[in-house]
């Protein structure tokens, strides 16, 4: 199985950017950079966005077939943390970890406010 690691490492090197150039790009260090690429530690989600521009394609997208699973792909590719995305739809964060096991039906008012949301990006 490939890692974002070996995605990065592979990019990397096809561009012939080094180590401290790449990490300087991520606002990183290089050794994070290196960690990375021995597969050592997981960039974090916050630095998910910035790592999917420059693959130039998300390595790890899936296919989502509920609205659960909608919602924690959008938080995956933005980056985005339950209770931050929770604040900007103005829900609390134990609502929405409900939308995404499924355990909570959306209102109607509710279910229109995230599908905005979403289609602003």
């Amino acid at each position: 199985m490939r890692t974002w690691g070996d995605y990065i490492k592979v990019r990397r090197l096809n561009l012939k950017l080094t180590k401290r150039q790449l990490s300087l790009r991520f606002n990183v260090s290089d050794v994070t950079i290196y960690l990375w690429e021995k597969n050592r530690v997981k960039p974090s989600l916050a630095q998910i966005p910035k790592i999917i521009e420059f693959l130039g394609r998300d390595p790890f997208e899936k296919e989502t077939e509920n609205l659960g699973d909608k919602i924690r792909e959008y938080r995956r590719i933005h980056g985005m943390t339950q209770k931050k995305l929770a604040e900007k739809l103005g829900v609390d964060q134990t609502t929405l970890a409900g939308w995404e096991r499924r355990e909570h039906k959306l209102s109607n008012h509710l279910l229109k406010k995230l599908t905005a949301h979403f289609n602003q990006f």
